[in-house]
């Protein structure tokens, strides 16, 4: 297949697939970057839930209505 084409195709194909890398490797590493500064920042901002019990009323089965389907 490739020894009937041209070189310039070649090289086009060898442009293309290597910008393809280089925009796949950066999106990589900026998802990676994000994610690691989420982990990072999760416990600082986000307070435990020991801590947030007298806040929140805990709800049980009970509180829920059941809703019959005829």
């Amino acid at each position: 297949m490739w020894k009937d084409r041209g070189p310039g195709v070649k090289i086009l194909w060898l442009w293309a697939i290597g910008t393809a890398g280089i925009l796949v490797t950066s999106v990589v590493r900026t998802r990676l970057r994000d994610m690691e500064q989420i982990m990072n920042a999760a416990p600082i901002d986000s307070p435990s839930i020991s801590d947030n019990n007298d806040d929140h009323q805990s709800l049980n089965s009970e509180d829920f209505i059941r809703e019959e389907k005829g």
